[in-house]
């Protein structure tokens, strides 16, 4: 690893705090910083987790450039921070939003620019536009919905959404700011020549994650049955059917430090990065499991509605980042539920006073 300081935006949420840690436990001289504004409920547990692990935490947010004056020369750089949540702005206004995701964004690169480091950009799957997605053909099974494969859409196919399907439509002000970052980034990479890598991630999960209606699910039904909360399952009928693959957050730490050895094979290349059609669970499959692992049974109820920009079916085709680096998913999905219950287990007094 020839990186001396590695700095992480959003480094106290759950993808910057567990990439810290992996960073820091698998090349230990590494000089680790995290930064976070600490808004996002339970990011302030993870504070005591980086500094046990020898990670310098610094309470800052990327809307304000002085935050970001670390007085340390950053060699490579985690874009990990976001507001991201895809409902952000429909019933409020979206001012944070576009401040912390393309604002903030271009903070960040302008350290990259002057510092010369190299960028990893989280992006997210909802830059593709829901409209398009949802209009491919389905069929409706017992316990989810399947594409039905009689789809002719350039991007798309059984396993799931390529890089080139078409970004052309609406996609929630979320999927906007990431795009438009996206878009300023490779401007970046041009005119000022630093590299950069673009992972447009699915459904990440795992431990250290506070799940919420909005982002987070897996964790969040988890939680659910574990404390015994209430639970609803949210449009396309009220029957639980609608379909996410998955990623343990280990697995993507294994491809971004592929990414990060590999710079002459990635440098400005966009990748799609889930846990593809093997590793993928609807609602209701994962009522199943949840109850499996906790033992406990709890009503869910059901609302037909739809919420703006939700989607019946995403999946994720890692067939680029497979070619290009030899990268695939290893945790299977009830690995990864088994991962966040026995996290829940072990901190439970905390997180019970969080919820």
């Amino acid at each position: 690893m020839r990186y001396k300081t590695v700095l992480v935006t959003g480094g106290a949420g759950f993808v910057g705090s567990n990439l810290a840690v992996a960073f820091k436990d698998k090349y230990p001289k590494l000089n680790i910083i995290a930064l976070d504004n600490l808004i996002r409920r339970g990011s302030e547990l993870n504070v005591k987790r980086l500094k046990e692990h020898g990670i310098r935490f610094i309470k800052g947010d990327i809307r304000n450039e002085k935050d970001l004056k670390i007085n340390k020369k950053v060699d490579l750089l985690l874009e990990c921070a976001a507001e991201p949540s895809v409902l952000a702005g429909y019933n409020e206004s979206p001012k944070y939003l576009i401040d912390t995701n393309l604002a903030g964004t271009v903070n960040c690169l302008e350290v990259a620019r002057k510092d010369k480091a190299d960028v990893v950009f989280l992006s997210t799957s909802r830059v593709y536009p829901y409209e398009p997605i949802n209009e491919l053909h389905v069929k409706e099974e017992k316990t989810r919905f399947v594409w039905s494969g009689q789809s002719k859409v350039p991007g798309w196919s059984k396993s799931g959404l390529d890089v080139d399907f078409p970004l052309n439509g609406v996609r929630s002000m979320y999927g906007a700011t990431k795009l438009c970052s996206e878009y300023i980034l490779q401007e970046y990479i041009n005119m000022y020549g630093i590299k950069a890598v673009i992972n447009r991630c699915g459904v990440i999960a795992g431990p250290w994650q506070f799940g919420k209606v909005d982002q987070g699910v897996f964790t969040l039904w988890m939680l659910a049955h574990h404390f015994k909360r209430k639970l609803k399952y949210i449009g396309f009928g009220g029957k639980g059917k609608q379909v996410r693959d998955l990623l343990h957050i280990d697995d993507l730490f294994s491809l971004i430090d592929k990414q990060v050895n590999s710079w002459g094979k990635v440098n400005a290349q966009v990748f799609n990065i889930g846990g593809g059609s093997e590793i993928s669970l609807s609602l209701l499959e994962t009522t199943a499991l949840c109850e499996k692992l906790t033992g406990n049974t709890i009503k869910v109820a059901a609302e037909k509605k739809t919420r703006p920009a939700d989607l019946r079916i995403y999946i994720t085709d890692n067939k680029k980042a497979f070619k290009t680096l030899g990268w695939e998913p290893k945790r299977t999905a009830y690995e990864i539920l088994e991962d966040i219950y026995l996290w829940i287990r072990e901190n439970e007094q905390e997180i019970k006073n969080i919820l």
